[in-house]
């Protein structure tokens, strides 16, 4: 999801100034915080423990928003702070154009059992109910009838790929299929909203890597607003629309990943991803140069007269049936102007394959190597809108200058 997507977007989840400070007189501490003091100087001194400073997000409806940081960070409180089963210290929580932080007792029991699920990094399961009996728990709560609730949680066990194993119990899962059963439970009270924390850590890497393909999977079908909590960059790159970067409780960077893998704001941030395999992170798309040359004509005369206006050495032949091959300056020259008036044919083009604009750059390295032509980039409706050279692939993939060097360079 893109950034100019989202403008056009009402928010869905609306966080501003929210601070979080742990200990016994908060509200007084709340004001060290404000004027600048840092979490080890307000803990050395009082003995009080910044969880959250300042934090202001903007979620969207439909979006996997990832919020990423090192073990205390604040990511885990953050997100507590979601459907207030943790108290912020200030600020303001908006879901839905709801205040959360308005909500008396009895309705926040029902803000959190219908607008919200929640995926815990231990599953979370009741050892004494079986998986059907889990996974339509949420609906039990929200006091649906047994018959709905089981038809309900048959069709997620499906869903989730573990068809037949409705009767077992928790014990007899992998930790992979107690996973699936965890979030069969979150998505069986269709709830708009998903918080996963720390969903697929404990899980192995192969099987966490199942588990986010399902996830990305599902999603395309089922368009919620997912939060997702994660200490690991590479998982947060591959699942997220947009990411949120904290440190000690600060914000440091958001944004979509391109701009977070791309433009670190801060050494912290560059630690992060300087060890990335950016060609398994990046798109075609985020790379990508604006189209060059496209020859639209029928005769090689209105090409040689397209290649002279674009003072390119090249150019991408497309007809009505699409893209159709590359024409270069050089053979243009070597056409007899008695024959300018002929149709284009098949023989004067170069065969340079198109790669799609979303396909991950470490796919399409091989053809990068069979070409020296920069490769045309296609669309979803097929239609040439940039290209991909060698030296840009280059730049991209190699590593990027350091966060002061990219100050200076920009000074």
């Amino acid at each position: 999801m893109s950034q100019n997507n989202n403008e056009n977007k009402k928010t869905l989840i609306s966080i501003k100034h929210l601070y979080k400070v742990f200990g016994s007189n908060e509200k007084k501490i709340l004001e060290q915080v404000k004027t600048g003091k840092s979490k080890d100087e307000i803990l050395a001194e009082t003995g009080h423990t910044v969880g959250l400073s300042d934090i202001n997000i903007d979620i969207y409806p439909g979006e996997i928003f990832v919020i990423m940081g090192l073990s205390g960070s604040g990511k885990s409180t953050l997100i507590r702070h979601f459907n207030r089963l943790i108290e912020p210290t200030a600020g303001e929580i908006e879901v839905a154009g709801s205040d959360v932080m308005k909500l008396k007792e009895k309705e926040l029991q029902e803000f959190r059992r219908n607008k919200m699920s929640m995926v815990f990094q231990r599953f979370g399961l009741m050892p004494h109910r079986t998986v059907l009996q889990n996974i339509g728990y949420g609906l039990q709560v929200q006091g649906v009838k047994k018959a709905l609730r089981q038809q309900k949680a048959q069709e997620w066990l499906k869903t989730v790929g573990l068809e037949g194993y409705g009767n077992q119990y928790p014990s007899q899962l992998s930790g992979g299929q107690q996973q699936r059963v965890g979030l069969a439970r979150a998505l069986c009270t269709d709830a708009e909203i998903l918080l996963m924390d720390e969903a697929f850590s404990a899980l192995d890497p192969l099987i966490r890597s199942e588990m986010q393909d399902q996830l990305i999977e599902l999603q395309e079908k089922l368009h919620k607003t997912i939060v997702f909590i994660t200490h690991d960059l590479d998982e947060a790159l591959r699942l997220g629309d947009r990411i949120a970067i904290l440190r000690d409780g600060v914000l440091v960077q958001q944004g979509e990943p391109v701009d977070i893998l791309l433009n670190p704001a801060d050494d912290y941030v560059e630690a992060f991803v300087k060890d990335v395999n950016r060609a398994r992170a990046l798109t075609v798309e985020t790379v990508m140069q604006p189209q060059v040359c496209r020859i639209s004509s029928e005769t090689i005369g209105e090409a040689v007269l397209q290649m002279r206006k674009s003072n390119q050495d090249y150019g991408y032949v497309v007809n009505d049936d699409g893209y159709q091959g590359v024409i270069t300056q050089d053979t243009l020259e070597n056409v007899e102007k008695s024959d300018y008036s002929n149709v284009i044919d098949l023989s004067l083009l170069t065969d340079v394959p198109a790669v799609q604009n979303n396909a991950l750059l470490e796919t399409v390295i091989p053809d990068m190597l069979d070409n020296e032509l920069p490769l045309p980039v296609l669309n979803e409706d097929g239609e040439v809108e940039g290209n991909l050279c060698r030296s840009t692939l280059v730049d991209v993939l190699s590593e990027q200058p350091n966060v002061e060097e990219k100050k200076q360079k920009h000074a």
